[in-house]
């Protein structure tokens, strides 16, 4: 996904009390956003995810790097697939979560023209797929707790659309269904579908794409989620796959939140929102409270106040914005011409991972940090401007979108901001036998003292039967062993015997805290 492209809307503020006298216009009573569960709840590590996948063709560093970030909760994509297979996916995945008592975090990327077909191309042929998949993967959620980020990129890039100030945008598709005079409505009517869709569900929070503040005005992407149904969700999400700073996407997401609760429930319109482009600079944070000024002065002008409970709330992608937003090269590479795209947003050098997920944010609108984007996947293959396939920055030929990128997950933990910490834990496994029934032999370095719990998740139906120097108990598909202290001279030495194949678990908890394996 290309969320980081940059497609500015600036706009002025009216005159609130002109229009108000010039217009009589009938208000909408406030309507109350539902985050569901979200706030407070613990997030899934998913024991089975795509980064711990990835660390078992791994060794040495890169195979910890993987395992560190595999360790912290991160969401989980769902791109393609039939309305059946994203229906057993999606119950899989909640099934893990329920069973851990666990919020997962879904991310639904499947509308049509996602990214405008450009390097996370793919998505439903048309609307009716895509309300077939949709709809099928509301039902894997049913009336379990989740909380769905839905489509990113899906308000930003738009094909055909037309912003609030009334330009064309560059995604401009020229097959059937990229149709100058349907498509927009198309997009809108998709996400609206979505929204009602996985809105029924009992326990589900839904967040729309609130991209983020160096790329949509304020005005302009509040426009857009009001059309897109934002006030049947919990809210929406920012920074989905980039890298802006927190402090900044605080102030964007409360401008946005205000800017559709001044719209829906006053004569105010987007048009008129203040914005990170005007009257703030940009490119200077600190004249971003000349922006907290002017939504001061528009409630007072339309008699509102800001109200948190019944304004639209939001969560942030922190997976990768540590170090901030890549400024990019000087000039532009060998090969490229004056003025290419350096694609600051594909893989840039030098970046961290940023906050660690949690819902405990401290901040009325804000309901979780996320890490939405999997930190070490890649971006995509990034030529910025050149013929390819060597990226210029790195020179080397990066790992296709989605695939794991073990020299930018190095670069994401050595610059993390907070700094991220080693796991401090190995358990080592040495199975034996096959078939039908192995023996696998457990041990924990550095010995813990006193009494342990060792926890792991199986991925293939395993039944463990029995444990030498330690208890074994298994809640479907997770173990869990305890002992107290460890054998003489060494770490606790573990003999378990298991029924199913010799499959060894991805992830080890010990007392709680995540190992290396």
């Amino acid at each position: 996904m290309r969320s980081s492209r940059t497609r500015r809307a600036i706009v002025a503020v009216a005159s609130a009390a002109a229009v108000a006298a010039a217009c009589l216009i009938t208000v909408t009573p406030a309507q109350a956003y539902d985050p569901g569960g979200l706030p407070g709840s613990q997030l899934y590590v998913d024991p089975h995810s795509t980064t711990l996948g990835a660390a078992q063709s791994l060794s040495g560093q890169e195979r910890d790097d993987a395992q560190l970030l595999g360790s912290i909760p991160s969401a989980t994509w769902f791109t393609k697939g039939t309305p059946a297979e994203v229906q057993s996916a999606v119950r899989t995945y909640v099934d893990g979560a329920t069973a851990a008592g666990q919020m997962p975090v879904l991310v639904a990327y499947n509308l049509p023209f996602r990214d405008c077909s450009q390097y996370s191309a793919g998505g439903a042929a048309d609307t009716a797929a895509y309300d077939a998949w949709i709809d099928a993967f509301a039902a894997g959620i049913g009336d379990r707790r989740a909380t769905v980020i839905l489509e990113p990129d899906g308000l930003g890039i738009i094909p055909w659309n037309t912003d609030i100030n009334g330009n064309l945008e560059w995604c401009r598709p020229v097959d059937a269904q990229g149709n100058p005079a349907t498509s927009p409505a198309d997009r809108y009517a998709q996400l609206n579908h979505a929204v009602d869709a996985l809105g029924a569900l009992a326990a589900t929070s839904v967040y729309l794409d609130g991209t983020h503040s160096g790329w949509l005005g304020v005005g302009d992407i509040s426009d857009r989620l009001i059309k897109a149904g934002v006030e049947r969700t919990a809210g929406f999400f920012l920074n989905a796959s980039n890298y802006i700073q927190t402090d900044r996407l605080q102030k964007y997401g409360t401008w946005i939140s205000d800017c559709i609760n001044l719209s829906q429930n006053s004569w105010w319109e987007p048009a008129w929102c203040a914005s990170q482009y005007y009257p703030a600079n940009p490119n200077d944070f600190s004249t971003w409270a000349l922006t907290d000024a002017a939504y001061a002065k528009a409630y007072a002008d339309t008699g509102l106040t800001p109200d948190p409970a019944h304004q639209a709330h939001f969560v942030l992608d922190t997976s990768r914005n540590g170090q901030g937003p890549w400024a990019g090269p000087s000039s532009p590479y060998p090969g490229a011409p004056a003025g290419a795209d350096p694609e600051v947003w594909c893989n840039p050098p030098g970046r961290g991972v940023g906050a660690r997920p949690t819902t405990e944010t401290g901040q009325a609108l804000i309901d979780a940090y996320l890490w939405i984007k999997v930190p070490g996947e890649s971006d995509g293959q990034c030529y910025r401007g050149t013929a390819g396939p060597t990226d210029p920055e790195r020179g080397m030929v990066d790992p296709a979108a989605g695939q794991w990128f073990p020299e930018q997950a190095r670069e994401l933990i050595a610059l993390a901001q907070p700094p991220l910490a080693p796991l401090e834990c190995h358990v080592t496994w040495s199975a034996s036998g096959g078939g039908q029934a192995f023996v696998a032999r457990i041990g924990v370095d550095p010995a813990p003292s006193g009494t342990w719990q060792l926890r792991f998740v199986w991925a293939g139906g395993q039944k463990a039967l029995s444990a030498t120097h330690a208890a074994v108990a298994q809640t479907g598909s997770a173990v869990t062993i305890s002992g107290a202290g460890a054998k003489p001279g060494g770490a606790p030495d573990v003999v378990l015997s298991v029924k199913g194949s010799p499959d060894r678990p991805w992830i080890f908890w010990l007392d709680g805290k995540a190992c290396t394996s």
